[in-house]
């Protein structure tokens, strides 16, 4: 499904970006990074970046598990919902992850490059969707915050879906979203 298409290079981007710094033992995720914004129903720390109701894509629900992910665990990414019209070629997802004033990592990708990652092929047919991703988080990642944004679009420029979540990576041993 598109938007879990979305959703697993966001915390994959977080996994590469962070690469292996520091042994990490907890993580809470911070919901400050949605103020005034609306929240991607289902058990995850994602936000909408604005406006969504001329998104393609409608969630019914994405949930992670564990919520909040832990390091040197499996993020499985369940995700339903419903596209509008069907995502063809050109669709591409711009993905950002910044480390507190510092961007990590800055790529633009084409989704349907990207599709086979989530056994699924260009075009995607509007309708109905149910997907769900594994995606291995490695046991180290430096600690600090992490922004994550994913703004995906079609090649005429009609948004897909635009996301983002914050991730604050601690030594506390406890993780907690906040």
């Amino acid at each position: 499904m598109k938007f879990s298409v979305i959703t697993s290079v966001l915390f994959m981007a977080v996994s590469v970006s962070a690469g292996s710094f520091f042994q990490q033992q907890s993580i809470d995720v911070r919901s400050d990074v949605g103020a005034g914004l609306t929240k991607v129903p289902g058990a995850n720390p994602l936000f909408y970046c604005g406006d969504n109701s001329k998104d393609i894509v409608k969630i019914q629900s994405l949930n992670l598990t564990p919520n909040p992910p832990l390091p040197g665990k499996t993020l499985v990414v369940d995700a339903v919902g419903s596209l509008k019209s069907a995502i063809t070629k050109g669709a591409k997802v711009d993905v950002s992850v910044k480390y507190g004033l510092i961007t990590m990592f800055k790529q633009t990708a084409d989704i349907c490059d990207n599709l086979n990652q989530v056994d699924l092929e260009c075009p995607v047919k509007a309708g109905k969707l149910t997907l769900t991703k594994a995606i291995d988080i490695p046991n180290q990642i430096p600690p600090g915050t992490y922004v994550v944004t994913a703004n995906a679009y079609m090649g005429d420029g009609r948004p897909i879906l635009c996301v983002q979540g914050a991730v604050r990576f601690t030594l506390s041993g406890k993780a907690v979203f906040i």
